[in-house]
């Protein structure tokens, strides 16, 4: 009953100076911004979630997650998500909720009602932050995963080196995610080209252990099963020394010192002479 009273009591406030307490939330938030954000959408913005606040209290009472709320989170929720994605810093993003803080602060002649109802206010405020806040982190997240994912892509292209034969150079560690996108952009390849030879190159790969050979492996035996053969390039001798120590066996896969090799190895599986490859890149020229 008393925090019923108290958003009655929050409502009034709110609603009396509803334009000078809006207006002076935009100038706080404004300011910390620095101008990254224009005045007419930070405006719309928090006018907004202003009234949705105002609403969610009449309707809904102090208990923000009830579905008289159901606005207000929404709003929150793209605040969130839109701060994330334009580069704002957490902070930034929560303190367009916590300056709500300062819209009631008493003094000395406020009454002991309007005390209460600021009170009930701040409870709300930080549960609405730590909220947006929540909200920020995953959206950031969900950002960070999908440029890992597109760095991932970046760093792993497959080529095509001739007719019938394409490439995958790849440069630094290899592990499990990264496995999977190579796998699936030379399958794909494969189909796309109609190729029947695939080279590995691990020129780039600073160390070959147990893990990085299964991944190795599990791609040869997939673009296997797509109907292609494939070499893997790039053996050196200090790679070669910790496979033979480690034990791993390479069974009847194709290996090759340099990718020059592997690729005269693909051309003549597919019966072109290496010679005639070199006759036709001079003529082109």
């Amino acid at each position: 009953m008393a925090e019923r009273q108290e958003s009655e009591r929050l409502v009034k406030l709110l609603s009396q100076q509803g334009d000078v307490l809006v207006g002076r939330w935009i100038e706080g938030v404004s300011h910390t911004l620095r101008g990254r954000l224009s005045v007419l959408e930070l405006d719309r913005e928090l006018r907004e979630l202003y009234s949705a606040l105002v609403e969610g209290l009449r309707a809904g009472g102090p208990d923000w997650r009830g579905e008289g709320w159901s606005e207000v989170r929404a709003l929150l929720t793209e605040l969130s998500r839109n701060r994330a994605r334009q580069g704002f810093t957490p902070t930034e993003t929560a303190t367009a909720v916590f300056a709500l803080k300062e819209l009631l602060v008493p003094d000395t002649d406020t009454s002991q009602q309007d005390i209460a109802a600021y009170l009930e206010l701040n409870r709300l405020v930080d549960a609405l932050g730590l909220f947006t806040v929540e909200t920020y982190s995953k959206t950031r997240e969900e950002i960070i995963g999908a440029q890992a994912e597109q760095l991932l892509e970046l760093s792993t292209p497959v080529v095509k080196l001739w007719d019938g034969v394409v490439a995958v150079p790849l440069v630094g560690t290899l592990d499990s995610a990264r496995t999977q996108v190579v796998m699936e952009k030379l399958l794909q390849t494969l189909v796309d080209t109609g190729s029947e030879q695939a080279i590995i190159d691990i020129t780039g790969v600073p160390a070959v252990d147990t893990e990085v050979a299964q991944h190795l492996l599990k791609t040869v035996v997939a673009a296997r099963l797509m109907g292609a053969e494939c070499t893997i390039s790039g053996i050196r001798p200090q790679i070669a020394q910790t496979i033979v120590a480690l034990g791993i066996q390479f069974g009847d896969i194709v290996t090759k010192a340099t990718l020059a090799d592997a690729l005269k190895h693909a051309l003549r599986r597919l019966g072109t002479s290496p010679e005639a490859v070199a006759a036709t890149v001079r003529s082109a020229r």
